[in-house]
């Protein structure tokens, strides 16, 4: 392998440090003004903070394992395609270390309000001393260390390597970050599976699915790279990235829709299974989401997470067209957002909708301290791994 400096003839290129300096020290305005508004929830409406906390820390968080999902796949399966953008799936997956900080006011404030199984006494519910084992608060707790470590563990590797290259150019970091991508791929599966049965599942302990895993990744790869949809154009607009094109819309776009029948086939299979079965402990998941007016909203997740994408999706012409690949990117992250809104909410409003502000202010503490903290590592690397040996092949990418 040679170097790609040499090979792709493409000059580096780094965020202004003073424009990303100003965003993100607006976004870190935003999540203080969140934090501010779900301080006074804690305290004043501790419940539905609780909620709308979980709500918001699940988004960022599915949106950034997301995004090490991509790294991690690009690396194992030897991609060229999408060297150009990898570094931005890059500064996402760097997140997921500091997002557990703010699964701390859950573990340490709101658990017993979240998870009615956290204060069950032994022998109250048969159900539960069956899960006894597993539904612990010891154990439940190392689990949610074990969650972080083994993801931010990942991408750290792979992102400290990433970076190691573009300083001495040298190929044995992308076979070390092959492997490191190999053994990536099942602690990502299993720490994103047991994460969405701990925190979403358990807010009915009495409830189960067995695709539930696979329906929470689903979502997470499909919005993930949406949003990555996002950022690559983001950055193109104010001049940088230029070497991106068609082709790798291209490349996006049919991942997109890849994950948009993904997400549709193992939502419909989750619920035909447990409608068929007809079991009381399976089925009152779906029967609280079809009271009032979660029932509309179900009905648009339906019609906007599948429906609306798939036609603009299916068509080579539209996903080689930047405006109309982003406005179907802000359109899945939307229904991303709706689809979680629907899995947490009416586990507390169990007759119907009922917004609060929380819910707002929980996504912009953050989301706002993420986006933060990707504008802080925006100009701190250049925004693509310059020296990787496979970047003359995404420079020069055709489908």
């Amino acid at each position: 392998m040679s170097h790609s400096t040499e090979s792709s003839h493409l000059s580096a290129e780094h965020f202004d440090a003073p424009a990303a300096k100003k965003l993100s020290s607006l976004s870190f305005g935003i999540s203080a003004l969140g934090l501010l508004v779900s301080a006074f929830g804690l305290f004043n409406s501790r419940e539905q903070f609780a909620f709308s906390w979980l709500f918001g820390f699940v988004l960022v968080f599915t949106l950034c394992v997301g995004a090490l999902f991509w790294t991690i796949l690009h690396h194992a399966t030897d991609s060229e395609w999408g060297i150009l953008v990898r570094r931005q799936m890059e500064n996402l997956a760097g997140i997921i270390p500091a997002l557990s900080v703010f699964f701390l006011p859950l573990l340490f404030l709101c658990a017993p309000i979240l998870w009615k199984w956290w204060n069950v006494a032994p022998g109250a519910d048969p159900l539960l001393d069956g899960k006894a084992a597993f539904l612990n608060h010891t154990f439940f707790s190392l689990r949610f260390v074990l969650y972080f470590v083994g993801l931010g563990g990942v991408a750290m590797v792979l992102v400290s390597r990433s970076k190691a290259q573009d300083e001495d150019g040298s190929s044995a970091h992308t076979f070390a970050m092959r492997k490191a991508a190999i053994i990536g791929l099942p602690v990502l599966g299993v720490c994103l599976t047991f994460a969405a049965v701990d925190w979403l599942m358990g807010l009915d302990y009495h409830w189960f699915s067995t695709m539930w895993g696979v329906y929470i990744f689903a979502g997470a790869a499909g919005s993930s790279m949406a949003l990555l949809v996002l950022i690559i154009t983001g950055l193109r607009n104010s001049g940088y990235l230029k070497a991106v094109n068609v082709e790798h819309y291209h490349v996006m776009g049919k991942f997109m829709l890849a994950f948009t029948v993904f997400w549709a086939y193992i939502g419909y299979s989750q619920y035909m299974l447990i409608w068929y079965a007809n079991i009381p402990e399976e089925t009152i998941y779906f029967k609280i989401r079809a009271t009032e007016s979660w029932h509309i909203l179900s009905t648009l997740l339906v019609v906007g997470r599948f429906f609306i994408p798939f036609p603009f999706l299916l068509f080579q012409s539209t996903k080689k067209n930047p405006k109309v690949l982003c406005f179907v990117a802000a359109w899945m992250i939307t229904m991303q957002i709706l689809d979680l809104y629907l899995i947490v909410l009416p586990s507390l409003h169990q007759t119907g909708l009922a917004v609060s502000v929380y819910d707002f202010a929980a996504v912009a503490a953050v989301g706002g301290a993420a986006a933060g903290l990707f504008f802080k590592r925006l100009p701190m690397t250049c925004l693509f791994p310059k020296r990787d040996p496979r970047l003359a092949g995404s420079v020069n990418l055709h489908n």
